[in-house]
């Protein structure tokens, strides 16, 4: 059939609606209580970095009063210390042509208006990951030691905060064959000892100071080991405006991300067949403030544009720090973050007692 100008219209006409493609939204860990701010985090300075002072726990000497001489007692003694986070600012921005709008009927830049929040969330959600993944690296790369391999053993300078399922010591020998992978849920066992391996990680890294729950960041293949295995508690929990799946009846809290957790099996102190990473973290224990910026969102028009036609340009800007507790800022001062810089080793270093760390990576199988 020929295409007449009637036809045609029609053809354009037909083809001309648009439909949106919806984002897939998930719980993301900036909306969990894993996050908080303030926590000490000062945004403001002119600096790359910011600082923060804080009291170390005093170093109490208990005196014994004695009656019979006057000799003084002894000091217990106080002091600060300083660390560092670094800020990161980020911008989105995107371009339409004026006369795109008359051809399709579509404004364009209202669309992407609405899809900037989106994109902005989502960049966040991934920063907190990789912050997370950036503490596990460090603890995975320090020298001369392992994780912790049982409910005696302590982070220390050579002895990194983490539990590796596949190491020799609290949960057998270390794990040599690929077939013999140990996952954090073992569907072989029956009931509730399915989850063991779960358990004596978090005891072993917790001990006496553990939290009434959990936040347990995991990947999608966990969660079907957990489902699999029957462990998904039936009633779920509202947290702010969230429901979270739980496990063993709200102890742990799922927030399942389909990002990278980061596979650390290449360290030499993290056994070869444990690729996968899920972390247990306190309520709280990711610093997450957001900047103020001086004009966070601008439009710019150029009516010169395509002979005359013209370009509309909108710009949006905004910045924040993620940062854990009980670890200083070890990376570059002189530049904002990007998201692999905070997923990276070096860029770390732990500064607080052990029995205040918050974050517990577990790798498995």
């Amino acid at each position: 059939m020929a295409i007449n100008q009637t036809n045609f219209q029609n053809v354009a006409l037909a083809i001309s609606a648009y439909a949106q493609e919806r984002w897939t939204q998930e719980k993301t860990l900036i909306s969990s209580g894993l996050v908080s701010s303030g926590n000490g985090i000062d945004t403001s300075g002119e600096s790359f970095i910011g600082q923060m002072r804080w009291f170390k726990p005093v170093s109490g000497v208990i005196n014994q009063p004695v009656m019979g001489t006057s000799t003084a007692g002894n000091y217990s003694t106080m002091s600060t210390s300083i660390l560092n986070y670094i800020k990161n600012v980020r911008t989105l921005g995107v371009q339409e042509e004026n006369l795109q709008r008359v051809i399709t009927q579509q404004d364009g830049l209202g669309y992407v208006a609405s899809q900037f929040a989106i994109n902005r969330v989502q960049d966040e959600h991934n920063a907190v990951l990789n912050t997370l993944k950036g503490v596990a690296a460090y603890e995975a790369s320090i020298a001369s030691g392992g994780g912790i391999v049982n409910f005696n053993s302590t982070p220390s300078g050579t002895v990194g905060a983490f539990v590796d399922i596949n190491a020799a010591g609290e949960f057998g020998a270390a794990v040599s064959l690929a077939a013999n992978t140990r996952k954090l849920i073992d569907s072989t066992q029956k009931g509730a000892d399915r989850g063991e391996r779960l358990f004596r990680a978090m005891g072993m890294f917790y001990k006496d100071y553990e939290p009434d729950y959990l936040y347990m960041v995991t990947s999608p293949a966990v969660l079907a080991d957990l489902r699999a295995a029957n462990l998904i508690d039936l009633d779920k929990i509202r947290d702010g405006n969230i429901d979270f799946q739980t496990i063993f009846n709200g102890k742990f809290r799922l927030v399942v991300t389909r990002a990278d957790q980061g596979d650390n099996s290449a360290s030499a102190n993290v056994n070869d067949f444990s690729i996968k990473t899920t972390f247990l973290v306190k309520p709280g224990a990711m610093s997450f403030n957001e900047i103020s910026l001086t004009t966070p969102t601008e439009i710019f028009r150029n009516p010169a544009a395509y002979g005359g036609g013209g370009t509309t340009e909108i710009w949006y800007r905004y910045g924040f720090v993620s940062h854990p507790l009980g670890y200083n800022w070890a990376g570059a001062t002189n530049a904002f973050a990007t998201n692999a810089l905070l997923g990276t080793a070096a860029s770390w270093t732990r500064v607080v007692d052990p029995l205040n760390l918050s974050i517990l990576p577990i790798f498995h199988g």
